[in-house]
């Protein structure tokens, strides 16, 4: 039995109605790409994250244009959660908690004067909204970046611990911290070290990660590795391009991981000289089907599914799923939990795994 991951014990911080920490499971965040100041696109982009699965959205407010434009896109956006993206400019963290917004996230590399940061503070605190504190490697607090100058992990680390403790000397505690860089390395030390220091939760992600190839992988790595140490409690994954590709990758991330279930797991063997069936074409057919499935009754998600391409692979990796398909020779061997239940035509057998399926499904139903 695969053991489950131990989750790193941290506080609990409510986002709207989403919690980051504490028991709650890891959430995914995106960030909105249009000028904030066009409302209209601004909200159906929150509003197609939304659908897509994404639970807390980010908005950028660089202007005081884009400031004005905040408590229009609050209402327009419904309920869904909205955090409002700080740089150089206190005064528009206060505009945007005014307008409603659900959350704050700051840059301390340019943000550091302490009254300035007290007013936000106090402003946040009456109307519970929490504060991430966001490091970036490449904005970090001076101060901090010169006493590490050889030492770029440390320089991370204590600007976050320098903003923490003002925070903390405001009595303000609703605090959520993220470590983000270009290079996965660096990620991963320094969350690891952070996590040593603290028990806020983390917001994760690999910053600047480029296209979607090259985003995925990275992500994958970086996200991946500290969620499976238990590290992490919110999720953006940075991707050069459409924000729903950033909600797909994290879905699968946290899927990966069984953090997670966004859709029913399908196992697919990659294909080789041994295959004869076209693995990759019946494979996106079970998927969106059981895509469909799953929305009529969620108990889809729970399961695993193999698709296999030939007689070698077929039955020991189907025994590690609840039903199985392995297909040639003109004919598909339907497994459940490794047993063979039949055998059918290669015309009939995606059919045949799908009714195979629901019967398992509706006999799980009937046993509970």
């Amino acid at each position: 039995m695969t053991p489950s991951i131990g989750r790193r014990k941290t506080r609990s911080v409510r986002v709207s109605s989403i919690t980051i920490g504490g028991e709650a499971s890891v959430s995914i965040q995106s960030m909105t790409k249009t000028d904030t100041t066009d409302v209209e696109a601004t909200v159906r982009q929150i509003r197609a994250l939304a659908t897509a699965g994404c639970e807390i959205v980010r908005v950028a407010v660089p202007t005081i244009e884009a400031a004005k434009a905040l408590p229009d896109i609050r209402r327009e956006a419904n309920k869904v959660p909205l955090v409002a993206d700080i740089h150089f400019h206190p005064q528009f963290a206060i505009a945007a908690i005014e307008a409603g917004f659900d959350k704050i996230r700051w840059n301390p590399g340019n943000i550091r004067n302490p009254q300035r940061v007290r007013d936000v503070v106090d402003r946040a605190k009456e109307r519970g909204i929490p504060i991430r504190i966001g490091v970036n490697v490449g904005s970090l607090d001076p101060e901090c970046e010169a006493a590490f100058s050889d030492d770029l992990i440390e320089a991370m680390v204590h600007s976050a611990l320098k903003s923490v403790r003002l925070l903390e000397g405001f009595g303000f505690y609703d605090i959520v911290l993220s470590l983000k860089s270009s290079d996965v390395r660096q990620v991963l030390s320094a969350y690891r070290r952070l996590a040593q220091l603290c028990d806020y939760p983390f917001h994760l992600g690999v910053t600047e990660a480029g296209l979607p190839e090259a985003s995925t992988v990275k992500s994958s790595i970086g996200i991946g590795a500290l969620l499976a140490e238990g590290i992490g409690d919110t999720i953006r994954v940075s991707i050069t391009g459409d924000p729903i590709e950033e909600v797909k990758v994290a879905q699968r991330i946290l899927s990966s991981l069984e953090l997670r279930r966004f859709g029913t797991n399908v196992i697919a063997c990659p294909s080789c000289g041994r295959c004869e069936i076209d693995v990759v074409g019946i494979a996106k057919q079970v998927e969106q089907r059981l895509s469909a499935l799953a929305k009529q009754d969620p108990r889809c998600l729970d399961l695993t599914v193999a698709v296999m391409g030939c007689v070698v692979n077929g039955p020991g990796e189907s025994e590690h799923a609840d039903v199985g398909l392995a297909g040639g020779g003109g004919i598909g061997v339907i497994y459940r939990k490794g047993k063979q239940i039949r055998r059918v035509a290669e015309s009939e057998m995606v059919d045949a795994l799908l009714n195979e399926v629901e019967q398992l499904i509706q006999q799980t139903a009937d046993s509970t």
